[in-house]
């Protein structure tokens, strides 16, 4: 047995080439930080972890090793840290880890140099376990045993490596919202009229005199109580005709001896005359029908929910997550996957999810390097790095009824860690499950592809404020490797 350290203390290194192991009673995510003498990373390729496996003089040997050429790191690196962190899939704390032990071997014969076994841990998520650093020209290593309750992101940040998303402390900037159209101008009824002629509806596809083109026709103005009809002769621009003038005046006969004035403009009542209610233009040609469309048959509103069982969306479909007589769904998970363009080569690519608030302020992001948030509403499965294999890739569990009431709608997004784009990937897909019965709910089939690291999948959000909930397929790419680069837009699809 090699030398054991206690927590603090350190022994000097007599190879260059070395191997450290961890021993776990579980699975533990380990990766290695190159760090300068100013305590921070040069890039992020100064991080080697199961994204990225390799860097300058370091390699990582899954499950729980890492490898060590110290002649081959960088000069302006002054010392390299090891980490552990939990993966997710075990315990929550370090405090029910058993057997956790470090091994510093020579790489060439195996033998053990140096042994670190903490103890006393408690709520820790991620630790620093040892680091190997330089003096006076020789490499020596040192028993550390620091916890951090926010996992590896946690100790990631410490070091310099941007893992969260800068400036995500306001609502999201204003050019990342569609702007809002202006409100409709409604002109002044006459004095005395209880009701207002609205914008003129113009028949569609047809071309207004002198070359002007109507717009999409208006819906009319709501009904006053009583139920009165709104419509009203409406004014046209200056100078020109709607069209040919109606056969018979629509509001009947004037007042004895009041004209109405000429065809197309609005009349002038007595003051305080009311008149009666106007007769509405005639619908436009082609068999179009003022007001918004009738509902779907058999689906209230035109909302499709989960009566008829799983429903397969479309992009920009909507379902409401709820089914007549059934209780509000409690537990769900959404399963990502994908598969390589071509065989035999790896894709990479990180689902993640993004929590918004009711100010679209994202307030938590759940991906592989922290795999919970909401106080652990929202938990991922780990990390795919891959794509091979049937069924889903990656998956993130969602405790709908745990959620946090600040949190309105979970972004779920797909990125490609290290810019392969979506062009190589095929058979892109999104599902929504009950977590409880294992029933497909939803899913989106990906039918597109673009040259793109980033992809907005689908939206999930809560309906009038309450507990029930709504999915929406998006499918829409964008540029991002990381989460922290999704987060501005995803604010685009609340």
């Amino acid at each position: 047995m090699g030398q054991v350290l206690t927590k603090g203390g350190n022994a000097p290194l007599p190879t260059t080439d070395v191997r450290v192991e961890i021993a776990s009673s579980i699975s533990l995510d380990i990766a290695a930080i190159l760090v300068t003498a100013a305590g921070k990373v040069r890039t992020d390729d100064d991080f080697v972890f199961f994204n990225q496996p390799t860097g300058p003089g370091v390699r990582l040997l899954p499950p729980a090793a890492l490898e060590f050429t110290l002649t081959a790191v960088p000069p302006d690196i002054d010392k390299v840290v090891v980490t552990g962190s939990l993966d997710g899939s075990g315990p929550v704390t370090f405090a029910g880890v058993r057997g956790l032990g470090i091994s510093v071997r020579d790489a060439r014969g195996g033998a053990e140099l140096v042994r670190f076994d903490p103890a006393g841990l408690g709520a820790e998520t991620a630790l620093i376990l040892v680091e190997l650093y330089r003096r006076a020209g020789a490499w020596k290593a040192r028993a550390v045993g620091q916890g951090y309750a926010s996992g590896l992101a946690g100790i990631a940040t410490d070091f310099g490596i941007a893992v969260d998303d800068p400036g995500t402390s306001g609502p999201s900037p204003a050019a990342a919202q569609p702007p809002a159209a202006p409100p409709r101008p409604q002109p002044a009824a006459p004095v005395g009229q209880q009701w207002g002629p609205p914008v003129p509806p113009a028949p569609p596809a047809a071309a207004a005199p002198g070359g002007q083109q109507w717009g999409p026709p208006a819906p009319p103005a709501p009904a006053p109580a009583g139920g009165a009809p709104q419509w009203g002769a409406p004014a046209p621009p200056p100078g020109q005709q709607w069209g040919p003038p109606p056969a018979a005046p629509q509001w009947g006969a004037p007042p004895p001896g009041q004209q109405w004035g000429p065809p197309g403009a609005p009349p002038s009542a007595p003051a305080g005359q009311p008149w009666g209610p106007p007769v509405p233009p005639p619908p436009p040609a082609g068999g179009q029908q003022w007001g918004p469309p009738p509902p779907a048959p058999g689906q209230p509103g035109g909302r499709i929910n989960l009566d008829k069982g799983r429903v397969s969306l479309t992009k920009g479909q909507s379902v409401s997550l709820v089914k007549t007589g059934a209780p509000p769904l409690t537990r769900v998970r959404m399963g990502l996957g994908w598969d390589p363009a071509q065989r035999g080569r790896s894709i990479d690519l990180d689902a993640s999810c993004i929590l918004f608030d009711e100010r679209g302020k994202d307030v938590d992001k759940v991906w592989f390097m922290s795999k919970k948030g909401a106080r652990g509403a929202v938990r991922h499965s780990g990390d795919n790095l891959t794509g091979r294999g049937d069924g889903d890739d990656e998956t993130i569990q969602v405790d709908l009824a745990a959620l946090p009431p600040n949190v309105v709608t979970l972004i779920f997004t797909v990125n490609s860690f290290q810019g392969q784009p979506f062009t190589d990937v095929r058979n892109a897909y999104c599902r929504l499950y009950d977590d409880v019965t294992g029933q497909e709910l939803v899913r989106f089939d990906l039918s597109e592809s673009k040259p793109s690291t980033g992809l907005v999948m689908c939206r999930v959000q809560r309906e009038g404020g309450g507990q029930t909930w709504a999915m929406t397929a998006i499918g829409e790419f964008h540029d991002g490797k990381t989460v922290r680069a999704m987060v501005n837009p995803s604010k685009q699809y609340l």
